[in-house]
């Protein structure tokens, strides 16, 4: 790299820099009330104090122990001109502490001159309102680069430049410097305790509320599955019934008639107690059973032969996604099987509420639904490839649903959103073998 390349790299660099060093890392500061009062009541308390010291020691000589028997006389401003100089450093000093936090860095340039404006022998005029400003330029300004070069550069100036004695405590003061500290941090430490309490007691509360909302969901959802899997059950005591009754009648007629007929009645009871012992299971699951009116339902339904919906009418669940301008694809492998009611009827509302939500919340997508028959389980998913928002962020109730209703079989769902974008819905329900 020759030297014309290397001054252009450098001057870029510092083009950068310069650039950096004008851009916020952060928002700015915007001080509440309560902040800006403190600031001015600090501003006030520190302008007084050193206002009163300025006034109090002009005219004086300090006499200074710079080694033992070795002494120096340090005048201090006298005179008119020399009070009122004292008194507008003090002033200035500690009056720009009131715009600390909302120009931390104006601040400590506006400090850092008054404390080198300030003579030796009263050093205490600007010395502590130079400390705070340089704690306020280092906590609350966003202009990071700019902030630590200016830090730098003050601290270096008041630390090298002829004031560079730090200002001696009196002895009456030194108590009061430890006692005040101590009870600002006591402060500090029960306020902090009070609004962790605080913090915490709401956190539990709504910890409890979610817990109170998610339990009142859970009961609900668990309610309609069983009032569904008992349209299942009473679907299939009904072709019970009419398979009985065409049996009675035709049992002396057609006796290898009548005996397909009892062998569906049969089969239809053994149906009806698998889904039955599946609908008392997810009662039980409840702490208290919110239970459905089963007699009125059996009377409202007995004449009910329409059964609950299966993966029989899946396409036609598909085709009507796709009426709504939904593109969605369906594809089946493995050996379709006859499967219990109610475990056909939880596959078929995994993608009936997955192709709901698609719809509602990523338009312009497109779906694709996978319905596996394996030896061991039936696999559901439902995927889309994400697209325009459309509502808001659902309650989650729906897979609040979705995972009760496969607990029933055992089953599990799994959701997430994919790599390659997109959502993904995921139930695995076991089989039994056939």
């Amino acid at each position: 790299m020759d030297a014309r390349t290397t001054l252009e790299w450098l001057r870029e660099a510092a083009g950068q820099t310069v650039r950096d060093a004008r851009l916020p890392s952060g928002p700015p500061l915007r001080p509440t009330l309560r902040a800006r009062q403190f600031d001015a009541l600090v501003a006030l308390a520190l302008g007084i104090a050193t206002v009163y010291y300025g006034i109090d020691n002009a005219n004086n000589v300090v006499v200074r122990e710079i080694a033992p028997g070795v002494e120096i006389v340090i005048p201090r401003p006298s005179g008119p001109s020399g009070l009122a100089f004292m008194v507008t450093l003090a002033v200035i000093a500690s009056g720009a502490l009131a715009l600390r936090r909302r120009y931390p860095v104006a601040v400590l340039c506006v400090v850092t001159a008054a404390t080198l404006a300030t003579p030796q022998s009263v050093l205490r005029l600007t010395f502590y309102a130079f400390i705070i400003a340089v704690y306020s330029a280092a906590v609350y300004s966003p202009y990071r680069v700019a902030t630590l070069a200016a830090l730098a550069v003050s601290v270096v100036l008041v630390g090298t430049s002829g004031n560079s004695v730090t200002p001696i405590v009196p002895n009456e003061y030194i108590a009061l410097l430890i006692l005040v500290p101590m009870a600002v941090a006591a402060i500090g430490l029960r306020t902090w305790k009070l609004r962790t309490d605080e913090g915490r007691t709401r956190l539990s509360a709504l910890e409890r509320e979610q817990a109170e909302a998610l339990r009142r969901a859970v009961e609900h959802e668990r309610a309609r599955i069983a009032r569904e899997l008992h349209d299942v059950v009473t679907h299939n005591v009904s072709v019970m019934i009419i398979q009985a009754g065409a049996a009675r009648k035709i049992m002396k007629t057609s006796p290898e008639e009548a005996d397909e007929a009892l062998l569906a009645v049969e089969a239809g009871g053994r149906a009806a107690m698998t889904e039955l012992r599946h609908v008392m299971g997810l009662l039980t699951m409840a702490d208290e059973g919110e239970g459905t009116d089963g007699g009125a339902d059996l009377a409202d339904t007995a004449a009910e032969l329409t059964p609950q919906p299966g993966l029989d009418q899946l396409e036609t669940l598909v085709g009507r996604v796709r009426d709504t301008g939904l593109p969605v694809g369906l594809t089946v492998t493995g050996p379709p099987r006859p499967l219990p009611p109610g475990l056909e009827l939880a596959a078929y509302r995994v993608v009936q509420e997955a192709l709901t939500n698609t719809v509602k919340h990523a338009s312009g997508a497109t779906a694709a639904v996978t319905v596996e028959y394996g030896p061991e389980r039936l696999r559901v998913e439902v995927t889309d490839t994400g697209g325009h928002p459309g509502a808001g962020a659902g309650s989650g109730r729906g897979l609040i649903g979705l995972r009760e209703r496969l607990a029933v079989y055992d089953g599990t769902l799994n959701v997430g959103r994919r790599l390659t974008g997109g959502y993904r819905v995921e139930a695995l329900i076991p089989l039994e073998t056939p």
